[in-house]
């Protein structure tokens, strides 16, 4: 009897096993949806918008830093009031008042508002001792940034074309460079570089920052910021390689061509000194071309794992040095702005005197 009855209990006992155990295996597995729920959780508070970057700079010396802010603080000067200057001197001299150096104006324009957008930051956080920068900051700068890298080449690649216009078709000059057009040339080129920036600057909007918001720049270079991204970057990436691409292409393949042309009819003269001449109206626009082109090829041509200090001087020079020299490129190498320029300097004390 006794073991008839054990008989009989022990499918009771394993239902009821089972019933434990399947209510043990739902509690694992309401843990298991609890920790995903938790990890999730955590995953969304790293991933959450960081409200600020901070800038490495150019130096983690406290003794660099000093000797590069009196460096950077003197450039930017220099640069403001060279670029000014070459405004003045063109808009107060009628002698000036024609495509190259309407052209010219708008570049020295270009130039202060390129080496505003980096430099100034840099020099206040320098003063105040802090390495911040906002995200909103952070985001217009990279919108400037972009507008106006852009805007120096096509300006360089309009002033290419009124070169060849000028030396190719000497008689039709005035004919085909008129004022309506210039202004044209520049107010198209302000509007597609305006929606380029804006195109990039939504797309990094749009992506989600970590809390490793350290960049290793000067200021917010838009592919390092990229990096900082934890978000899925493909569109960021192909955008930047299509209309980044074209961006960059178009008006260094309109520069190339311009000078192709030109130089196969200079060629053709038949005197040397005509020859010079003609090469002496181009000399400093190709010195511009090759110092700006060649500061952006070192940097964004090369691979973005093998960014180095190499990387930062040739941003610098294009940030930074390019704006500095063109002044002095345009006006030390052109007669015209010579005298414009004296002219100008001269004007102020006359004037101070009455």
């Amino acid at each position: 009897m006794t073991t008839f009855h054990s008989n009989r209990e022990q499918p009771g006992c394993a239902a009821h096993c089972r019933t434990e155990q399947a209510r043990f295996q739902g509690g694992r597995r309401k843990a298991a949806v609890g920790d995903e729920g938790d990890s999730s959780d955590m995953d969304r508070d790293n991933q959450t918008t960081v409200t600020e970057f901070l800038l490495l700079g150019l130096s983690g010396q406290s003794k660099q830093e000093e000797i590069l802010f009196g460096l950077f603080l003197w450039m930017y000067l220099v640069t403001i009031i060279g670029n000014i200057l070459i405004i003045l001197a063109i808009s107060c001299d009628s002698h000036l008042h024609t495509p190259m150096y309407f052209f010219l104006a708008n570049l020295s324009c270009i130039d202060i508002c390129f080496s505003s957008v980096t430099t100034p930051k840099m020099l206040l956080n320098h003063i105040l001792g802090s390495k911040s920068i906002s995200y909103v900051e952070c985001m217009t700068q990279i919108y400037f940034f972009i507008t106006f890298i852009n805007m120096d080449g096509f300006l360089l690649s309009v002033m290419a074309y009124d070169r060849y216009v000028a030396i190719c078709c000497p008689l039709h000059y005035s004919m085909i460079m008129k004022s309506k057009l210039c202004i044209l040339l520049v107010v198209v080129s302000w509007v597609i570089t305006n929606l380029h920036a804006l195109l990039h600057t939504l797309l990094m909007v749009r992506l989600t920052f970590s809390f490793n918001n350290t960049v290793h720049h000067f200021f917010c270079d838009p592919y390092a910021v990229l990096k900082l991204s934890c978000s899925d970057t493909f569109i960021n990436e192909l955008m930047v390689s299509i209309a980044g691409g074209l961006m960059s292409i178009t008006p260094f393949t309109c520069i190339t061509v311009s000078y192709a042309y030109i130089f196969s009819n200079v060629l053709k003269f038949p005197s040397l000194q005509g020859i010079r001449k003609a090469l002496s109206t181009c000399g400093s626009h190709l010195t511009v071309v090759s110092l700006f082109y060649g500061a952006i090829l070192g940097v964004y041509m090369r691979p973005s794992s093998s960014y180095s200090v190499q990387d930062t001087v040739a941003t610098v020079i294009f940030t930074v040095v390019t704006p500095l020299v063109n002044p002095f490129i345009y006006s030390l190498r052109n007669r015209d702005m010579k005298g414009a320029l004296r002219k100008l300097i001269i004007r102020r004390p006359v004037l101070s005197r009455l």
